[in-house]
């Protein structure tokens, strides 16, 4: 008895994975198939779209061609100088907050770049004080 009761229990969890199979697969199919199709019908779109606006295209094509190149540049030129205005009023800023010592972010990389900076100078001068005195001797 116990052991038709193990066979029973073992063969459950196969039949129910077997179903839960063919869901997941009907499911995918189902969910691949949809997307196949809404991918045929953009492809239909698109040619059918651009059978009729390349005529048009091919008209207008004196008058949009610079039309297009001329918004492109307004909008990239509007974009560019709006860019570089808020790096330069974020620059001024952290100049102003590092000149009045709030310690802005990065304050310490410029203190050690500058040490070092004025160490290696001062060596330089030591070597070139050494070197001026050494040819004159």
């Amino acid at each position: 008895m116990a052991d038709y009761q193990q066979q029973h229990q073992q063969q459950q969890p196969q039949q129910q994975s077997k179903a839960v199979q063919v869901a997941k697969a009907a499911t995918a199919a189902t969910a691949g198939g949809s997307l196949l199709l809404l991918s045929g019908l953009t492809l239909a779109g698109t040619v059918i779209a651009l059978t009729i606006a390349t005529p048009l295209m091919v008209i207008f094509s004196p008058v949009l061609v610079p039309a297009v190149i001329s918004i492109f540049l307004i909008i990239t030129g509007f974009l560019a100088s709006g860019g570089f205005g808020v790096a330069a009023l974020s620059v001024l800023s952290w100049i102003y907050k590092y000149v009045k010592g709030q310690h802005p972010v990065g304050a310490d990389q410029i203190d050690t770049a500058k040490t070092k900076l004025a160490s290696k100078a001062k060596e330089m001068k030591e070597k070139a004080e050494q070197m001026t005195s050494s040819q004159t001797s």
